[in-house]
């Protein structure tokens, strides 16, 4: 039997209720707002009742619910939308690739100056480390509000006061957060990235962008959105005129699926239930002196535990652990920053459970490093 502890990248299994969405989708949905007919208008209205899901979910407007392909595509709409003229741009030290990379090619392309905010344990230092940065012409902060190496929390809503007071977008990547944080706009955050197959449960190729209108976005795709196709102008309103394009009305479903699925349970029970298998987790390896876990007793993390094993590269543990069944994830996780910051420049092993992971396999599994 195959174990999931990889659930930071992709959640599985899925939920009953999400693969039900899916096939019921395929077969009965087509192109939203593509034409008056009956499949067309049932696909619109499906669609709309999923913005509203989400809408819901997250304290936003339906209109301003943009669906993406996945998070960092929502991401670098977000980040060269708010910096298409220029500026200064604060990203942190913990960042995937989804937000350094197009960060790092603006700055290089000399269309922005880019500075990077040194990440602490402690929240209050962190949120120091970004106010020094701030300048006249800094237009945006870009942080995770959960890193996706080691789980730390990041002080998303001390930024969104700090943007308050400065006139500076926030925008958070809310992939690794989001399904088991009640994460709201209402925070601060100005605009929300995030993932559908990860916390939400949805299929792959899906993700969003949610804004709280705050802060123009400038189209960097243009293209079909089903409306004013008269014109040759992109639309300047949300949603459209970030969808160009015909949107995933089944991976739209299976997020909206996710979203009632974790309604339903409650996301402070999701949260408990895998925070209690990671405790347990790092427990059973806390006595080997072999194993090293990147946590900190000052910081607060969801449930993804980093840790290595000495004299054994995260790629071979890794390896070794899925011959035992278990599906983990190794080396850099697609966030050079943030190895940079922890000082794994070799990267790390990664666990991270879901509301359907059972403890007794956590252990077993510790029990299999630990017996190494």
């Amino acid at each position: 039997m195959i174990v999931n502890f990889d659930n930071a990248a992709t959640t599985f299994p899925k939920p009953i209720s999400v693969k039900r969405a899916v096939a019921e989708a395929m077969e009965s949905l087509t192109s939203p707002g593509r034409g008056g007919h009956p499949l067309g208008l049932k696909t619109s209205e499906a669609v709309y009742s999923a913005r509203e899901t989400a809408a819901e979910f997250f304290g936003a407007e339906p209109e301003n619910v943009v669906f993406t392909q996945n998070c960092t595509h929502a991401l670098n709409m977000a980040i060269q939308g708010i910096m298409k003229k220029g500026g200064h741009l604060i990203i942190s030290g913990m960042e995937h690739n989804s937000v350094a990379r197009p960060a790092a090619k603006l700055a290089e392309s000399g269309k922005i100056s880019l500075s990077i905010a040194e990440v602490y344990p402690e929240k209050e230092r962190t949120v120091e480390s970004f106010r020094r940065l701030i300048r006249r012409d800094t237009r945006a902060i870009v942080c995770t509000i959960a890193s996706n190496v080691t789980g730390q929390i990041m002080p998303v809503e001390e930024l969104g006061k700090l943007c308050k007071s400065q006139n500076i977008a926030l925008i958070a990547d809310g992939a690794q957060g989001v399904g088991v944080m009640d994460i709201k706009l209402s925070q601060g955050i100005n605009i929300l990235c995030t993932a559908g197959h990860k916390g939400l449960y949805g299929i792959t190729g899906t993700g969003m962008l949610i804004s709280d209108g705050k802060f123009p976005i400038e189209p960097i795709m243009q293209g079909g959105t089903g409306s004013g196709s008269r014109n040759l102008e992109q639309p300047v309103l949300l949603p459209e005129a970030l969808e160009s394009g015909t949107v995933g009305a089944v991976g739209i479903m299976s997020m909206k699926a996710g979203m009632e699925f974790i309604k339903k349970v409650g996301i402070n029970k999701i949260f408990a239930h895998e925070n209690r298998i990671c405790r347990r987790f790092i427990a059973e390896l806390s006595n080997n002196p072999k194993v090293t876990v990147y946590r900190s007793e000052k910081a607060e993390y969801v449930p993804i535990v980093s840790f290595n094993i000495e004299g054994i590269a995260s790629e071979s543990a890794a390896a070794a652990l899925a011959k035992e069944g278990f599906c983990l994830r190794a080396g850099y996780h697609c966030a050079a920053l943030a190895h940079r910051s922890l000082g794994t420049e070799k990267g790390t092993v990664r666990f991270s459970p879901s509301v359907f992971s059972k403890e007794e396999d956590a252990v077993r599994l510790a029990r299999i490093i630990n017996n190494a």
